[in-house]
């Protein structure tokens, strides 16, 4: 079984304050919640304050938004993987859709990412998906399977989280329909496993655009949708916690 996974990209928003803020809220709100693997992805600037704040919660792990992929150096803007291990993070966000279209990250580039966070021994959520013209076109599964094969290149599973997000849906209000996700999911699955064989089915793949309490509980019921990169909804400590502990109230 592969354990549910929910992280929080809460992109740029929240200042150090409002960061130390909600995680003081949030980490009590959790505190039992032992069968989703949660991981905060806030801002560089508020990494140490939050690492500070989780470090006594064994259910919450830090991730930064992105890494640059050399070690150190004259890269004005860029943030290294041993600052990231330094400031406390186990986890790095690679391939956002919002790095591909303003920062013009390149397939090459999220490969080069991936590498040198994994050697430094950061897990990646590894994100891909498609436009809306691309869905509209049929080219979804090309593009899914293009974006992992050029990603992925020479790079082993381990420490690996795979994140669809339809960018169509992020920040939009849509969500893709159920069959829509689960028929994205079993592709990107029977992809991965023409790559890592058997062991694919290791591999937890999260739906990513739109992602609410409210909806939480369909996504999750799909086969092959093993938990969830919020955006949104992450920045509201309740709405946040209540996709977290979606099987709770499901119980209710």
């Amino acid at each position: 079984m592969r354990k549910v996974f929910i992280a929080a990209n809460w992109k740029m928003n929240k200042t150090i304050g409002e960061a130390q803020s909600f995680l003081s809220e949030f980490v009590p709100l959790v505190h039992g919640v032992r069968d989703v693997d949660i991981v905060i992805a806030p801002p560089f600037t508020s990494l140490h304050a939050a690492s500070s704040i989780i470090k006594g919660a064994a259910n919450i792990q830090l991730s930064a938004q992105d890494i640059f992929y050399k070690d150190e150096g004259a890269y004005t803007g860029a943030i290294s993987p041993v600052m990231l291990t330094d400031a406390g993070c186990t986890f790095v966000i690679i391939g956002h859709s919002e790095r591909r279209q303003y920062f013009s990250d390149t397939d090459e580039v999220v490969n080069k990412k991936i590498k040198t966070a994994r050697r430094y021994g950061l897990n990646v959520i590894f994100c891909i998906g498609e436009s809306l013209k691309e869905r509209e076109t049929g080219k979804t599964k090309d593009v899914l399977s293009s974006e992992i094969d050029e990603g992925l290149k020479d790079i082993p599973l381990e420490g690996i989280v795979v994140a669809y997000e339809p960018i169509w849906a992020i920040g939009t209000g849509k969500t893709a329909t159920l069959e829509q996700a689960q028929d994205a999911h079993r592709y990107i699955r029977e992809k991965l496993a023409s790559i890592y064989g058997n062991r694919a089915r290791e591999i937890r793949i999260l739906y990513g655009g739109s992602v609410t309490p409210d909806n939480i509980n369909s996504l999750m019921n799909c086969k092959d949708v093993d938990g969830a990169l919020v955006g949104g909804s992450s920045l509201d400590v309740n709405r946040f916690a209540d996709i977290v502990k979606y099987r709770e109230r499901q119980k209710d």
